[in-house]
């Protein structure tokens, strides 16, 4: 019988290795399917399991060596515990960097608003009624939602047509129709014209159709023509890669993936060759011909109305270059971000007291700022004589804060809260495969980034942009440093190693 114990006393042993064995094999596939492990990393990983599945299979083989077994057994469970515990964070960071990339539709909120005063709480209560419409702005979406009510009342609905915004609420506060259907992004353009900023209290949403259509990317040149494009970086002759990446700052009503205005716009160009990242601001007042806008002049703002990709192929137009892809902040829930980094430092220009929130101060130089205060930093444009020109300049200083503090080590320490803070503040076309590549590169290779900073500037003026039905503040361009920035774009594109004294223009002085 004791024989036969001993015959048999290697099976607990053997039970625990295969245990740790079969562990080993998930974790190293879950961490092959982040693809985001350089392949010399994997080996090592791989190597380092193997190794340690031995030591604990030497240890334990035989139970009646209890003291051997015992320490095999907590090495056993310790190493249990961290493939555990790693495999939850490697599906937490696929499901993560999944939820935020390859989003490649948008949503259009169009409502059907009432008089505040009206008896009709709902669409239906609406049947009968003349609706107003705009008669050209948006034109598309406006009538995928009247066709979307003839069809759900049963019989073609009485439209009346509106030439501007201003015109369209005119028509409903005087009773001349009984609802209006609009473009939900209209409703802070509405509220920028006198006499209208307070639209919302005047009216009442009975419904909303919500129309999703797909991004689609033109690479609109200066000269008007365009050509449809998928989303590619640029291969480098050293193999590396050159994004074009406009980064889109909103503070969407509704859903990450509403159509609205975009109050930052950035152009990134980034090349991973010589790990450098300039960033072009663009004020959101500009004004500009919208791709959508036959030639028409607009504020840059308006172009998210329109969607993303109108933003893209507007500044496309602008800088006479390719835009792809977008990555879009939702700059309410950045403050999530932020906080769950434990905090950015910021570099401002100028010693202030913010204007737009009081009760803020920041230095001239480094800020340590926690979320709340980042957004107030990003927003402020009063304080300043340049004043959206030094907003953009100050939302650069912003992303590169966050940038820093994510490629330091301190991310470690509260990547798990940094991955729940992610839903609801990004958005981007960029594939999965392309951030884990980038991710994969930044692995391998290591070291830090330059990041240069620039803004494009112009001269305040009153116009009346394409989608507002009266004059309004714009800064018209000064388009030699558009020229500036088209330089400064092509240098880091052809591998020049491009400095912030080249942007600020100190280089030599």
């Amino acid at each position: 019988m004791s024989r036969r114990r001993r015959r048999n006393d290697w099976i607990p042993g053997a039970v625990i290795t295969i245990i740790v064995l079969m562990l080993s094999v998930v974790f190293m596939g879950l961490l092959a399917m982040t693809k985001m492990v350089p392949t010399i990393y994997m080996l090592i990983i791989g190597i380092v399991l193997v190794l340690f599945t031995a030591v604990i299979w030497l240890l334990v083989w035989h139970f009646r060596h209890k003291g051997r077994f015992i320490a095999g057994t907590i090495l056993a469970v310790l190493l249990v515990a961290v493939l555990a515990l790693g495999s939850f964070y490697i599906n937490k960071t696929r499901d993560a960097l999944s939820g935020i990339s390859g989003v490649n539709t948008e949503v259009t909120q169009i409502a059907v608003y009432v008089r505040s005063d009206d008896a009709a709480d709902s669409v239906e209560a609406t049947a009968g009624y003349n609706f107003g419409i705009l008669s050209s702005l948006d034109r598309e979406n406006t009538d995928g939602a009247v066709n979307h009510l003839n069809s759900q009342f049963g019989t073609a609905v009485q439209t009346t047509e509106y030439a501007g915004l201003t015109e369209l609420a005119d028509g409903l506060y005087k009773n001349e129709v009984g609802a209006i259907i609009l473009n939900n992004a209209y409703l802070d353009v509405l509220e920028e014209m006198d006499g209208y900023a307070d639209f919302e209290s005047k009216v009442k949403q009975v419904g909303t159709v919500d129309v999703e259509s797909e991004i689609a990317v033109n690479n609109t040149s200066s000269d008007g023509s365009n050509d449809t494009q998928t989303a590619e970086p640029i291969t480098t002759s050293r193999g590396g890669k050159v994004y074009t990446i406009y980064i889109s700052g909103i503070d969407t009503r509704g859903e990450m993936t509403a159509k609205s205005r975009s109050d930052v716009n950035i152009i990134a160009t980034i090349n991973t060759d010589t790990r450098e990242i300039l960033l072009v601001s663009t004020p959101r007042d500009y004004y500009v011909p919208l791709s959508i806008s036959n030639g028409a002049p607009d504020k840059l703002t308006h172009a998210g109305i329109y969607g993303i990709d109108v933003c893209m192929n507007t500044l496309g137009m602008l800088y006479d270059i390719d835009i792809n892809y977008y990555f879009r902040i939702n700059f309410g829930g950045f403050v999530k971000v932020i906080d769950a980094l434990g905090g950015i430092t910021v570099y401002s220009d100028y010693d202030f007291d913010s204007k737009n929130i009081t009760g803020y101060h920041f230095n001239q130089g480094a800020n340590y700022v926690n979320g709340e205060q980042a957004l107030v930093f990003s927003r402020e444009r009063y304080a300043f004589q340049e004043g959206d020109r030094q907003r953009g300049k100050n939302q650069m200083a912003v992303i590169k804060g966050v940038v820093d503090k994510a490629l330091s080590p301190e991310i470690l320490t509260s990547y798990s809260s940094i991955l729940s803070s992610l839903d609801g503040c990004f958005g981007t076309n960029i594939t999965y495969e392309e951030i884990a590549q980038l991710l994969q590169q930044q692995l391998a290779g290591g070291g830090d980034w330059t990041i240069v900073s620039y803004s494009v500037d112009g001269t305040g003026a009153t116009e009346k942009p394409y989608s507002m039905s009266q004059k309004a503040y714009v800064m018209v361009p000064d388009y030699s440093t558009v020229d500036k920035a088209k330089d400064l774009m092509a240098k880091v594109r052809n591998g020049e190693v491009v400095t912030q004294a080249d942007a600020d223009g100190t280089t030599g002085q």
